[in-house]
């Protein structure tokens, strides 16, 4: 891959504290400030007012940015959002071969992680283009660091799924995960989010709760789950939200083995419901959902219960 300032050059500019190259031909991926505007860099102030084109998430909130920075965007502004960065992306790179610096940022924090940007990378690549970072601000580290909890291994898992069974495989997939786990939620589904991490990981997990980093009304909520969860009944947290998570014990990796281990066919499965169904004198649908809870597939998936269903007829 040609290196940024190899193929095209570099233009330096200076912003009167120190030099800060301008890649020609290259695509830059820039950090914006996830809340306070003071966390913008030097260096992305200058991309933004040299860069040939800037590609958005939000060309509205871009400016409405680059107001408060005091700076003039002085390229070439497209918008380049989820819906249609893929088809964005190679007339972007065409404008990068003929040396462009093409300056690629979201509406907060790293472009890529859960924002736009992905396709013009893969493409780059590719493409074989140069590609770099101006990096900066990152909730993600932000809340990892403040959590309190272990940093030295670390996953990054995302926004928690919307729907509640998706949850519920998500967090039961997880259920050996050693790493500190950090998520993203919105304070419109905290309180059911925060039910199934109770229901799945139990009350004693270590976890904090972030709002609002980098903001005037920023606050970190340190306990474990049942504290967490309570604390959200009580008090239901506003803005942005970050979830940090405690890896998995020892007991709780075994015990996690363990289950995945024991996968029972459909037919053990029916052998149970109808087990239980006599036992409780419940309806058989009605065991048929309690058996495939209680023994997931290894990717936290339940077994199919129409499967179940028919070997329990087969089987009377």
């Amino acid at each position: 891959m040609k290196s940024a300032d190899g193929a095209s050059g570099v233009r330096d500019v200076h912003d009167g504290v120190a030099m800060t190259e301008i890649p020609q031909g290259t695509v830059v991926l820039a950090a914006t400030p996830i809340g306070n505007v003071g966390d913008a860099s030097a260096r992305l102030r200058v991309l933004l007012e040299r860069a040939d084109i800037v590609a958005a998430e939000d060309t509205r909130r871009l400016y409405d940015l680059a107001n408060r920075l005091g700076v003039h965007v002085g390229g070439r502004v497209v918008a380049n959002h989820d819906h249609n960065e893929r088809a964005k992306a190679d007339g972007l790179l065409d404008e990068v071969e003929r040396g462009a610096t093409v300056l690629v940022v979201s509406d907060a924090g790293m472009p890529t992680v859960n924002d736009p940007g992905v396709a013009i990378v893969r493409r780059a690549i590719e493409r074989d283009l140069p590609v770099t970072c101006a990096p900066g601000p990152s909730a993600v580290l932000d809340a990892l660091a403040l959590s309190g909890l272990p940093t030295d291994r670390f996953c990054y898992e995302g926004f928690v799924p919307r729907k509640h069974n998706e949850r519920v495989q998500r967090f039961r997939s997880l259920l050996g995960e050693r790493r500190t786990m950090v998520f993203y939620e919105t304070l419109h589904r905290i309180a059911d989010t925060m039910d199934d991490l109770l229901d799945m990981f139990g009350p004693d997990r270590s976890m904090a709760l972030c709002r609002e980093l980098t903001k005037d009304y920023e606050q970190v909520r340190r306990g474990t789950i049942g504290e967490i969860r309570q604390s959200v009944v009580d008090d239901p947290p506003r803005g942005e939200i970050v979830l940090v998570i405690a890896g998995a014990s020892e007991g709780e990796v075994m015990k996690a083995g363990e289950a995945a281990a024991t996968v029972l066919s459909i037919d053990d499965l029916a052998a149970l419901a109808i087990e239980r169904a006599e036992k409780t004198d419940e309806r058989i649908k009605d065991a048929i959902v309690e058996i495939i809870k209680q023994h997931p597939l290894p990717d936290g998936s339940l077994p199919n219960r129409k499967a179940v269903y028919a070997a329990t007829l087969n089987r009377k």
